[in-house]
């Protein structure tokens, strides 16, 4: 006996918000059943200044207060990434489903936290916001794949970049969770997993971290799949670009702008094989708003969201294992329990004092 619209609240004006997530989950035909009622920031009047922006009826100059509405079914968390497991938890204590941006925190262990929170709350949704899985292109990738549309998957090359020097800028700062491997890294992992459907055996990797700032800034590794492998380098010091290739034992795929696909223009795939080059075209759309339906219809029919938390999790301790693979100078396994190692902690050079 549900509304027929999920009323939505959004933690924090962060521009990923304003910019991407709020108008995508209002575009037709996502928007059947969105509704935004309320954005809160800790700064009332950035608050009410997004809600005159974008139209949102109800603007709160705490978080607290945005959860304490009754009206809010759902929240969306576009925070800093030190506050998206104490935020979620506490969205779930008040009731409401959330999905929160990735990474889903800043360690497997932290994230841990928020999947068990999650399970004393069954009938509350909770999902990752990794918007580009939901993208038609990945899910044709995905197919692909899994159809032997390019044989035996084989290895999958990832390189995701761009450059911020700014030192206020929460991605370079180490306490907020900053640094390229969470911010972009956390993408060529997630992909990796999703088209081989496992996790990683082992990894070897290396970092290089800013000396200034204490945020890694160029990340390079490999994963290996069973037979199969992935390879990836994020850098955010270094010329904006992003590019996925896809190769199996009969043919490659390509996705034109994997990440950040245009939400104004059609999106290209090319699927090659002995046969030739096919070209496919998807309509345009917008992964955000797909993200957002499909969040929405899970809370309305009580179905599982997309994409199970404990994906988040996993995510995390590759991230981990790439980070420990620097200290050690060799190949980390995926599922060590030496929870020791915070990703955010980049000691292997020297930090800011």
């Amino acid at each position: 006996n549900m509304t027929e619209n999920v009323r939505w609240g959004i933690l924090g004006t962060a521009k990923i918000a304003l910019e991407h997530v709020v108008p995508g989950m209002r575009k037709p035909p996502y928007n059947r059943h969105i509704e935004i009622a309320a954005i809160a920031s800790r700064d009332v009047q950035r608050a009410q200044a997004a809600a005159s922006q974008l139209a949102i009826p109800k603007a709160y100059g705490s978080y607290e207060q945005l959860l304490a509405d009754a009206d809010i079914d759902a929240v969306y968390i576009p925070l800093p990434n030190h506050l998206h497991v104490p935020l979620s938890i506490k969205v779930l204590e008040a009731g409401k489903h959330v999905l929160c941006e990735k990474p889903l925190g800043l360690s497997s262990k932290e994230a841990q936290l928020l999947v068990e929170a999650g399970k004393k709350y069954p009938h509350l949704k909770l999902m990752e916001a990794f918007m580009y899985r939901h993208h038609p292109q990945w899910q044709r990738a995905r197919q692909l794949v899994r159809e032997g549309g390019i044989g035996t998957l084989d290895t999958i090359q990832t390189f995701f970049s761009y450059c911020l020097d700014d030192p206020d800028n929460v991605r370079n700062r180490p306490e907020y969770g900053g640094g390229g491997l969470l911010d972009i890294g956390c993408y060529a992992i997630s992909l990796s997993r999703f088209l081989f459907e496992a996790e990683p055996d082992r990894v070897f990797g290396t970092v290089r971290c800013d000396a200034n700032l204490g945020v890694d800034e160029l990340v390079s590794a490999v994963m290996k799949f069973g037979s199969g492998t992935s390879t990836f380098t994020c850098g955010t010091r270094i010329q904006r670009y992003q590019s996925v290739h896809i190769f199996g034992t009969t043919g490659r795929v390509e996705i034109e702008i994997p990440f950040n696909a245009p939400t104004d223009r059609p999106c290209r795939l090319w699927h090659e094989t002995e046969n030739g080059l096919d070209e496919v075209e998807f309509d345009i759309c917008d992964h955000y708003g797909i993200q957002g339906e499909l969040f929405s219809q899970a809370i309305l029919e009580n179905t599982p969201v997309p994409t199970p938390i404990e994906d988040g999790v996993a995510n995390l301790k590759v991230i981990e294992a790439v980070v420990r693979s620097e200290k050690t100078g060799g190949w980390e396994s995926v599922w060590c329990e030496s929870h020791g190692h915070e990703v955010s902690d980049c000691s292997i050079s020297p930090t800011k004092t």
